[in-house]
């Protein structure tokens, strides 16, 4: 059967339409991005998620700086903006701001107390 692949938005690697994830650059949003909230596709550019209504740019942690929500690290100083989820399962990285793990659905609580460790390296 014919498999049909497709490449990359980061970085160009054809891989197989139904991968979540990139195995050469490990991009997590190999074929665009997507919201954090909802998982629907977003594009730079927009305001808000035109499913959710969640906001696209948003303020990094680290530097200030806005940054776009759709990739994993901020677009000012190139830091990664993901936390773990707290069920010891899924441990899946998610974006720093929301609420409950894409994955496996559990409310992420203790964010602010990841964000603050990896602030001082601690992550």
């Amino acid at each position: 059967m014919a498999s049909y692949k497709q490449p990359c938005t980061q970085c160009g690697e054809l891989i197989e339409r139904d991968s979540r994830l990139c195995p050469k650059c490990a991009s997590r949003t190999p074929f665009g991005h997507q919201c954090p909230n909802c998982l629907r596709p977003i594009e730079r550019g927009n305001a808000v998620c035109s499913a959710c209504g969640r906001p696209l740019m948003t303020t990094c942690f680290y530097c200030g700086g806005l940054t776009f929500v759709g990739v994993d690290k901020c677009d000012a100083c190139g830091r990664f903006l993901m936390i773990r989820c707290e069920n010891k399962i899924c441990g899946e990285p998610q974006y720093f701001l929301t609420a409950k793990c894409t994955v496996c659905g559990k409310p992420i609580k203790k964010a602010k107390k990841q964000i603050e460790r990896m602030k001082k390296g601690a992550i």
